[in-house]
């Protein structure tokens, strides 16, 4: 199945309907340096500067995770690369005893994932209006 894009939310609903993370699903934020500010809880901060020396691990980790999310800030480079690569390693590596998987790109990453949820802890957590302010524009 090719990589798929889910919308804030759906995923908000994932989060929110009981399902565990790491188990049921998991959302993997690819950001580097830009991890400050604020989270999806439970995520799997995966830096893209290092995510193709750590994918195999990932994979292995994921193995029978049904739904794997990525997201970076926007979605729009380094986390449809990283959902990309995730999805074609993990082809390659589990032919046949793969568990039916589906990979998502969070559409519109975190910042426009925190723009609507900021104020939900069970959807965002460590979230400082300071940073978004100053790196990402009025709120």
């Amino acid at each position: 199945m090719p990589v798929k894009y889910i919308s804030g939310d759906d995923l908000s609903k994932i989060i929110k309907s009981g399902k565990r993370s790491g188990k049921d699903y998991l959302v993997v934020d690819v950001r580097d340096s830009d991890f400050i500010g604020g989270n999806i809880p439970n995520c799997r901060n995966a830096p893209s500067a290092t995510f193709s020396d750590k994918l195999d691990s990932l994979i292995r980790d994921t193995k029978s995770v049904p739904q794997v999310i990525f997201h970076c800030a926007l979605s729009q480079s380094r986390g449809p690369k990283a959902a990309r690569e995730y999805d074609d390693r993990r082809r390659q590596l589990q032919k046949d005893d793969d568990v039916s998987h589906d990979v998502f790109i969070l559409r519109g990453g975190f910042t426009d994932f925190q723009g609507k949820f900021k104020d939900d802890p069970e959807l965002v957590e460590k979230w400082n209006k300071d940073i978004w302010a100053t790196e990402w524009g009025p709120l």
